[in-house]
Protein backbone atom coordinates (compact mmCIF):
# COMPACT_ATOMS: atom_id res chain seq x y z
CA UNK A 1 0.00 0.00 0.00
CA UNK A 2 1.50 3.18 -0.91
CA UNK A 3 1.82 6.02 1.60
CA UNK A 4 -0.62 8.16 -0.13
CA UNK A 5 -3.24 5.47 -0.06
CA UNK A 6 -2.43 4.59 3.49
CA UNK A 7 -2.80 8.39 4.58
CA UNK A 8 -6.28 8.49 3.11
CA UNK A 9 -7.34 5.92 5.92
CA UNK A 10 -5.41 7.11 8.80
CA UNK A 11 -7.10 9.50 11.55
CA UNK A 12 -6.80 13.13 10.63
CA UNK A 13 -3.86 13.17 12.95
CA UNK A 14 -1.37 11.14 10.73
CA UNK A 15 -2.50 13.22 7.68
CA UNK A 16 -2.13 16.83 10.14
CA UNK A 17 1.32 15.46 10.84
CA UNK A 18 2.72 14.34 7.22
CA UNK A 19 1.00 17.07 5.43
CA UNK A 20 2.44 19.96 8.42
CA UNK A 21 3.77 23.16 7.03
CA UNK A 22 6.91 24.93 7.60
CA UNK A 23 7.24 25.28 11.46
CA UNK A 24 5.82 22.81 14.04
CA UNK A 25 1.95 23.24 14.94
CA UNK A 26 0.34 21.71 18.59
CA UNK A 27 -2.68 19.89 18.07
CA UNK A 28 -5.59 18.81 19.58
CA UNK A 29 -7.91 15.78 18.31
CA UNK A 30 -11.47 14.96 18.50
CA UNK A 31 -11.73 10.91 17.97
CA UNK A 32 -14.63 8.52 17.14
CA UNK A 33 -17.37 11.19 18.73
CA UNK A 34 -20.60 9.47 17.59
CA UNK A 35 -24.07 11.57 17.28
CA UNK A 36 -27.62 10.72 16.02
CA UNK A 37 -29.08 12.67 13.69
CA UNK A 38 -31.28 12.84 10.83
CA UNK A 39 -28.98 13.57 7.83
CA UNK A 40 -28.66 12.65 3.49
CA UNK A 41 -30.31 13.35 0.12
CA UNK A 42 -31.78 9.94 -0.20
CA UNK A 43 -35.53 9.55 0.68
CA UNK A 44 -34.55 6.59 2.65
CA UNK A 45 -32.75 8.88 5.39
CA UNK A 46 -35.31 11.12 5.71
CA UNK A 47 -37.29 11.40 8.99
CA UNK A 48 -34.68 8.49 10.44
CA UNK A 49 -31.96 8.84 12.78
CA UNK A 50 -28.51 7.73 11.68
CA UNK A 51 -25.25 7.57 13.41
CA UNK A 52 -22.49 9.70 12.11
CA UNK A 53 -19.15 9.50 13.74
CA UNK A 54 -16.76 12.65 13.88
CA UNK A 55 -12.91 12.68 14.17
CA UNK A 56 -11.40 16.11 14.32
CA UNK A 57 -7.89 16.98 14.55
CA UNK A 58 -7.23 21.22 15.27
CA UNK A 59 -3.66 22.71 14.44
CA UNK A 60 -3.23 25.60 17.00
CA UNK A 61 -0.53 28.09 17.10
CA UNK A 62 2.13 27.39 19.80
CA UNK A 63 2.24 29.05 22.87
CA UNK A 64 5.55 31.19 23.40
CA UNK A 65 4.28 31.88 27.58
CA UNK A 66 3.52 29.39 29.65
CA UNK A 67 0.38 27.88 29.69
CA UNK A 68 0.39 27.55 33.87
CA UNK A 69 -2.15 24.75 33.52
CA UNK A 70 -5.19 27.31 32.91
CA UNK A 71 -7.88 26.63 30.54
CA UNK A 72 -8.58 29.48 29.10
CA UNK A 73 -5.36 29.86 27.62
CA UNK A 74 -5.73 27.35 25.34
CA UNK A 75 -8.59 26.08 22.84
CA UNK A 76 -11.15 23.64 24.45
CA UNK A 77 -12.15 20.47 23.37
CA UNK A 78 -15.62 21.35 24.49
CA UNK A 79 -14.78 24.22 21.27
CA UNK A 80 -14.64 21.16 19.10
CA UNK A 81 -18.34 19.43 20.34
CA UNK A 82 -20.09 22.74 20.41
CA UNK A 83 -18.93 23.41 16.57
CA UNK A 84 -20.40 20.04 15.92
CA UNK A 85 -23.58 20.65 18.19
CA UNK A 86 -23.97 24.23 16.83
CA UNK A 87 -24.06 23.01 13.04
CA UNK A 88 -26.15 19.81 13.88
CA UNK A 89 -28.82 22.48 15.42
CA UNK A 90 -28.69 24.86 12.49
CA UNK A 91 -30.64 22.30 10.10
CA UNK A 92 -31.10 19.70 8.83
CA UNK A 93 -28.58 18.39 5.71
CA UNK A 94 -28.40 16.58 3.46
CA UNK A 95 -24.67 16.76 2.33
CA UNK A 96 -21.68 15.57 4.93
CA UNK A 97 -19.62 18.00 2.66
CA UNK A 98 -21.83 20.96 3.39
CA UNK A 99 -21.80 19.89 7.61
CA UNK A 100 -18.13 18.74 7.37
CA UNK A 101 -17.32 22.60 5.44
CA UNK A 102 -19.67 24.43 8.53
CA UNK A 103 -17.91 22.84 11.35
CA UNK A 104 -14.56 23.73 9.96
CA UNK A 105 -15.86 27.38 9.36
CA UNK A 106 -16.89 27.77 12.87
CA UNK A 107 -13.50 25.81 14.27
CA UNK A 108 -11.39 28.21 12.48
CA UNK A 109 -13.00 30.95 13.77
CA UNK A 110 -11.22 30.49 17.24
CA UNK A 111 -8.60 32.80 17.69
CA UNK A 112 -5.42 29.92 18.41
CA UNK A 113 -6.74 27.82 15.51
CA UNK A 114 -4.50 27.51 12.09
CA UNK A 115 -6.01 24.08 10.19
CA UNK A 116 -8.55 21.82 10.57
CA UNK A 117 -9.14 18.07 9.20
CA UNK A 118 -12.79 16.98 9.40
CA UNK A 119 -13.84 13.83 8.83
CA UNK A 120 -17.62 12.95 8.95
CA UNK A 121 -18.86 8.96 8.64
CA UNK A 122 -22.04 7.51 8.55
CA UNK A 123 -22.26 4.40 10.00
CA UNK A 124 -25.30 3.35 8.88
CA UNK A 125 -25.75 3.12 5.55
CA UNK A 126 -23.78 -0.10 4.53
CA UNK A 127 -21.35 -2.55 5.78
CA UNK A 128 -18.72 -0.18 6.37
CA UNK A 129 -18.41 3.49 7.57
CA UNK A 130 -18.93 5.87 4.26
CA UNK A 131 -18.11 9.62 4.84
CA UNK A 132 -15.85 12.51 3.82
CA UNK A 133 -12.74 14.09 5.15
CA UNK A 134 -11.94 18.05 4.33
CA UNK A 135 -8.86 20.30 5.32
CA UNK A 136 -8.88 24.36 5.59
CA UNK A 137 -7.18 26.71 7.30
CA UNK A 138 -7.61 29.89 8.74
CA UNK A 139 -6.51 31.63 5.16
CA UNK A 140 -9.51 29.41 3.41
CA UNK A 141 -12.21 31.77 5.36
CA UNK A 142 -10.74 35.14 5.77
CA UNK A 143 -12.55 36.98 2.64
CA UNK A 144 -15.96 34.87 4.00
CA UNK A 145 -18.05 37.32 6.33
CA UNK A 146 -18.89 35.98 9.79
CA UNK A 147 -22.76 36.27 10.13
CA UNK A 148 -23.59 37.76 13.44
CA UNK A 149 -25.54 34.55 14.19
CA UNK A 150 -22.10 32.57 14.11
CA UNK A 151 -20.17 34.80 16.69
CA UNK A 152 -23.55 35.75 18.82
CA UNK A 153 -23.40 33.79 21.90
CA UNK A 154 -25.64 33.62 25.28
CA UNK A 155 -27.31 36.67 26.84
CA UNK A 156 -26.94 35.34 30.13
CA UNK A 157 -29.33 37.25 32.86
CA UNK A 158 -27.36 38.02 35.83
CA UNK A 159 -28.62 38.06 39.32
CA UNK A 160 -26.70 39.40 42.12
CA UNK A 161 -27.82 38.13 45.80
CA UNK A 162 -27.49 39.86 49.01
CA UNK A 163 -27.12 37.75 52.27
CA UNK A 164 -29.98 37.55 53.04
CA UNK A 165 -31.08 36.41 49.80
CA UNK A 166 -28.47 33.67 50.44
CA UNK A 167 -29.97 32.62 53.31
CA UNK A 168 -33.58 32.90 53.02
CA UNK A 169 -35.42 29.37 53.36
CA UNK A 170 -37.29 30.31 50.28
CA UNK A 171 -33.75 29.99 48.08
CA UNK A 172 -34.69 26.66 46.52
CA UNK A 173 -38.43 28.18 45.38
CA UNK A 174 -36.75 31.44 43.92
CA UNK A 175 -34.33 29.24 42.30
CA UNK A 176 -37.02 26.32 40.53
CA UNK A 177 -38.77 29.94 38.89
CA UNK A 178 -35.07 31.03 37.68
CA UNK A 179 -34.39 27.40 35.74
CA UNK A 180 -37.36 28.16 34.11
CA UNK A 181 -36.31 31.46 32.01
CA UNK A 182 -35.03 30.73 28.41
CA UNK A 183 -31.53 32.88 29.38
CA UNK A 184 -28.95 31.36 31.16
CA UNK A 185 -28.99 32.32 34.59
CA UNK A 186 -25.29 33.53 36.83
CA UNK A 187 -25.37 34.13 39.71
CA UNK A 188 -23.43 36.83 41.98
CA UNK A 189 -22.59 37.66 45.39
CA UNK A 190 -21.03 39.68 47.70
CA UNK A 191 -18.44 38.81 50.86
CA UNK A 192 -19.89 37.10 53.98
CA UNK A 193 -21.77 39.72 57.17
CA UNK A 194 -18.03 39.27 58.89
CA UNK A 195 -14.94 41.63 59.01
CA UNK A 196 -12.42 41.48 56.21
CA UNK A 197 -8.84 41.37 56.93
CA UNK A 198 -7.20 44.64 56.24
CA UNK A 199 -4.04 44.82 54.35
CA UNK A 200 -3.49 48.48 53.92
CA UNK A 201 -1.95 48.19 50.38
CA UNK A 202 -3.95 48.25 47.65
CA UNK A 203 -3.42 45.34 45.10
CA UNK A 204 -3.49 42.92 47.95
CA UNK A 205 -6.15 44.05 49.80
CA UNK A 206 -8.17 43.42 46.00
CA UNK A 207 -7.25 40.18 46.21
CA UNK A 208 -8.49 39.47 49.92
CA UNK A 209 -11.86 41.10 48.52
CA UNK A 210 -12.42 39.10 45.95
CA UNK A 211 -11.54 35.57 47.88
CA UNK A 212 -14.07 36.94 50.32
CA UNK A 213 -16.73 37.02 47.74
CA UNK A 214 -15.39 33.45 46.49
CA UNK A 215 -15.99 32.37 50.04
CA UNK A 216 -19.38 33.32 49.42
CA UNK A 217 -19.84 31.75 46.85
CA UNK A 218 -19.39 28.36 47.96
CA UNK A 219 -21.44 29.02 50.36
CA UNK A 220 -24.43 29.53 48.39
CA UNK A 221 -23.32 26.54 46.47
CA UNK A 222 -23.79 24.59 49.58
CA UNK A 223 -27.79 25.69 50.04
CA UNK A 224 -28.29 24.17 46.54
CA UNK A 225 -26.70 21.69 44.13
CA UNK A 226 -27.92 23.24 41.20
CA UNK A 227 -25.91 26.17 42.27
CA UNK A 228 -21.98 25.30 40.44
CA UNK A 229 -19.31 27.77 41.01
CA UNK A 230 -17.13 29.04 38.35
CA UNK A 231 -14.23 30.93 38.11
CA UNK A 232 -13.28 30.64 34.12
CA UNK A 233 -14.73 32.18 30.76
CA UNK A 234 -14.63 28.51 29.23
CA UNK A 235 -16.42 26.70 32.27
CA UNK A 236 -18.98 29.82 32.09
CA UNK A 237 -19.59 29.18 28.34
CA UNK A 238 -19.97 25.58 28.85
CA UNK A 239 -22.36 25.97 31.63
CA UNK A 240 -24.53 28.72 29.99
CA UNK A 241 -24.76 26.44 26.83
CA UNK A 242 -26.14 23.23 28.88
CA UNK A 243 -28.87 24.82 31.61
CA UNK A 244 -26.39 25.16 34.32
CA UNK A 245 -26.67 27.87 36.96
CA UNK A 246 -23.51 29.37 37.78
CA UNK A 247 -22.18 31.19 41.00
CA UNK A 248 -19.49 33.44 39.75
CA UNK A 249 -16.42 33.13 42.06
CA UNK A 250 -14.74 36.49 40.44
CA UNK A 251 -10.84 36.32 41.17
CA UNK A 252 -9.32 34.87 37.78
CA UNK A 253 -12.08 37.07 35.42
CA UNK A 254 -11.27 39.80 37.03
CA UNK A 255 -7.48 39.77 37.63
CA UNK A 256 -7.14 38.83 33.59
CA UNK A 257 -9.33 41.40 32.32
CA UNK A 258 -8.07 43.76 29.91
CA UNK A 259 -10.81 46.11 30.74
CA UNK A 260 -11.14 45.34 34.51
CA UNK A 261 -13.33 46.79 36.78
CA UNK A 262 -12.87 50.56 37.64
CA UNK A 263 -15.38 50.01 40.70
CA UNK A 264 -13.82 48.93 43.93
CA UNK A 265 -13.81 45.55 43.97
CA UNK A 266 -15.33 45.99 47.15
CA UNK A 267 -18.57 46.79 46.11
CA UNK A 268 -20.66 44.63 45.14
CA UNK A 269 -23.13 45.90 43.09
CA UNK A 270 -20.88 47.76 40.83
CA UNK A 271 -19.14 44.24 40.64
CA UNK A 272 -21.32 42.69 39.36
CA UNK A 273 -22.95 45.61 36.86
CA UNK A 274 -19.33 45.19 35.41
CA UNK A 275 -19.61 41.53 35.06
CA UNK A 276 -22.47 41.51 33.40
CA UNK A 277 -21.62 44.05 31.05
CA UNK A 278 -18.34 41.80 30.42
CA UNK A 279 -20.02 38.70 29.19
CA UNK A 280 -22.40 40.46 27.54
CA UNK A 281 -25.16 39.78 29.85
CA UNK A 282 -29.37 40.80 29.09
CA UNK A 283 -29.68 42.51 32.53
CA UNK A 284 -28.63 42.52 35.86
CA UNK A 285 -30.77 42.09 38.61
CA UNK A 286 -30.51 43.20 42.20
CA UNK A 287 -32.50 41.31 44.65
CA UNK A 288 -32.05 43.30 48.02
CA UNK A 289 -29.78 45.90 47.02
CA UNK A 290 -29.56 49.37 45.81
CA UNK A 291 -28.18 49.92 42.24
CA UNK A 292 -24.25 50.79 41.84
CA UNK A 293 -24.24 54.74 41.46
CA UNK A 294 -23.46 56.29 37.54
CA UNK A 295 -24.19 54.63 34.24
CA UNK A 296 -24.15 50.61 33.99
CA UNK A 297 -23.01 48.80 30.77
CA UNK A 298 -26.61 46.90 30.75
CA UNK A 299 -29.94 47.70 32.28
CA UNK A 300 -30.43 47.45 35.74
CA UNK A 301 -33.30 45.64 38.16
CA UNK A 302 -34.25 45.67 41.14
CA UNK A 303 -36.32 43.79 43.65
CA UNK A 304 -36.32 43.57 47.01
CA UNK A 305 -37.02 40.87 49.10
CA UNK A 306 -40.47 40.28 49.47
CA UNK A 307 -40.95 40.82 45.45
CA UNK A 308 -38.65 38.31 44.56
CA UNK A 309 -40.45 35.95 46.72
CA UNK A 310 -37.94 35.17 49.14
Amino acid sequence: MTTEVRLAFEHPDARADATAPDGPLDRISLRDHIVEVEIGAFQAERGKMQRICFNVVVEVRPFTDPVDDDVDRILSYDRVTEAIAAELAEERLNLLETLAERIAERILQEPQAVRTFVRIEKLDRGPGALGVEIVRSVDDFKTKPISAQTISGPHPHVVYLTNAAVTSPNLHRWLDQLEQRAEPVILCVGAADLPAPQTGHRMTQRRVDLLAIEQNAWVLAGRDDRCVVVDTRTELDWAMKNGQISVWAPSKIVLDAVDGPGADTSDPAALAAWFAGHIDASDLLLVGEVPPAGPTPVPVLVQDIAQSGL
